[in-house]
Parts: C-alpha cells; structure tokens; sequence
C-alpha cells in the first residue's frame, strides 16, 4: 500500500526531531522502573487533512488501534466521565496509573466537558450562528485546574467553522508523546478527525479540514530504536509505492443523527493495511 500523507508527515516530523530537537532537563515523567523518561523535542508542529478528499490520518508504518482512539474519544465528548470504572466499562482501560486516589483522574477531560455542557453548547451554536466566530471547546478551565490534582490536558482545544457544506476544525495541543500517540496518523489525529465526522453528521454537514498543531512533540530516548525502525519501514512502503486507495474512517449514520446514538459499531475503517509486526513503546507516566 501506498504511504498516506499522515505516513509522509511522520517521516518528515522524525527527520525533523533528529536534526533540530534538543533534549529536556529533570523531566516529570518517569517509566515504570523509575527511570527519568527524557526526550527530544521540536516546538510548534501543525499538520493539516481534507478529510472531503480522503486523507484520513491513520499511519500505517505501525498498527493503530483506531477503535480503542474511538472509545477514548466517547468517554470525554459522547459520554463525558473522568470515573475511571466508567471509562474502563466503555472500553478505555490505561488511565489507571493517572488515578488521583479517588476512582478519578480528578476535574480533567470529561468531567469538564460535563460541567460546562461544551458539546451540546457547541452543536447548537454550529446550528443557530454557522457562520459565526466563536465555536471553541476548551479544556483548559482554570477553576477545574486548581480544584483537583490530576494530569493537565494534553489535547486542549478545538476552534470551529462552518465552509459551506463543510465543517472545519482545528485542535491545539500543548504536549505531545509523537510515536505512542501525538504524531501524525496517531491515536489522537485519529480520535479528534473521528469527533469531527460525528459532529459533522450531528450538525448536517460534510466534515472537512482537520488541522493539528502541536505546540511541543517529543520522542522518548527509549522510543528512539523504533523511530528508526519507522523511517526503515517507510523506505520499504516507497519502494513499492503504486496507486493503491487510501484508508478511510465511514460513519454508517444519516445526517443530523443524534450524537448518543452513534456507536464504536457504526464506524468502519476501509482500506486499511498496516505494516507488521507491531511495535512495543515504554510509557513515561
């Protein structure tokens, strides 16, 4: 298969990390065996998809677990929950280690689009004023910030615009861990095109462009063998580039369907063939 522009973007954004990147200094995070979990880093990353023309952004140098991206996207948007046993019952099961000791990870991600009625205040606004200026979702609010410990956003915000028929939407992100889940055809790009079509459909529209940017974007120091490996395998794909059709992620709803009725099972993922055998990644928590 044919390396999709997520795939040509990763390559580039390693390339780019290896030359320009600079190493952190006493990092927070630490890997399992309490190992200080360093990076390289490069600030100010965007990446820009036209999902109307078919560039969904899905790697496939490596398998993505697109409907495991989708899940985590319900627990904060379509079922908003910071309740760790109700993510894990909606199938999201890695956020235990952010646990605040309360069941939680505290007033983050869910729970604040839950406070704040962010979705259902955005639908309406896309319905009432299209053309309007003001369709942001954030998940930077102060007050939830202060109120509880607990992992600050990483992805933060969307802004919106209607394009005629099209939606738009743009996500900021202010940290990001490039191979495991930030960079380009990775599980967030994933999750928060797949948030675009389902609102896209909620509100009647076609979804449009879908643009990232990322303010930082690291590789780990152990995370740096498959990187190599990654470049390795996007010289394989090239070598036996054709005219192959690209993945796409379909939503099997109608438009104007309703947000809460649409399931993991309604989404399908065409044309999707990604290189093996998969690669494993240490985490730094």
């Amino acid at each position: 298969m044919s390396m999709t522009k997520a795939d040509q973007y990763l390559v580039s954004d390693i390339k780019n990390i290896f030359e320009n990147g600079y190493k952190d200094i006493d990092p927070r995070p630490k890997y399992e065996d309490g190992t200080p979990a360093h990076t390289i880093s490069v600030n100010h990353v965007m990446r820009k998809y036209d999902l109307s023309r078919g560039e969904f952004p899905i790697c496939t140098l490596r398998k993505q677990a697109w409907k495991t991206g989708i899940r985590e996207i319900f627990t904060i948007y379509k079922n908003p929950t910071n309740v760790l046993s109700e993510m894990e019952e909606m199938g999201v099961t890695w956020w235990t280690p952010w646990d605040i000791g309360d069941g939680t990870i505290g007033q983050r991600y869910g729970a604040t689009v839950k406070r704040y009625d962010l979705v259902n205040g955005l639908i309406e606004n896309i319905k009432k004023d299209p053309y309007g200026r003001r369709k942001i979702m954030s998940l930077w609010q102060e007050t939830d910030l202060r109120e509880t410990p607990g992992l600050a956003p990483c992805a933060f915000l969307t802004i919106w615009n209607v394009r005629g028929e099209y939606l738009d939407m743009c996500m900021i992100q202010r940290s990001g861990d490039m191979l495991t889940a930030s960079g380009a055809g990775g599980i967030n790009e994933i999750q928060y095109a797949a948030l675009l079509i389902m609102i896209a459909r909620a509100t009647g529209y076609e979804a449009g462009v879908f643009t990232h940017f990322v303010a930082n974007e690291q590789i780990y120091d152990r995370h740096i063998d498959n990187a190599h490996e990654m470049l390795r395998r996007a010289e394989e794909k090239a070598a036996e580039a054709g005219a192959d059709a690209m993945p796409m992620l379909i939503l099997h709803k109608e438009r104007f369907c309703r947000l809460e009725d649409i399931k993991v099972e309604d989404f399908e993922m065409t044309n999707y063939e990604p290189m093996q055998p998969q690669l494993k990644f240490e985490l730094g928590i």
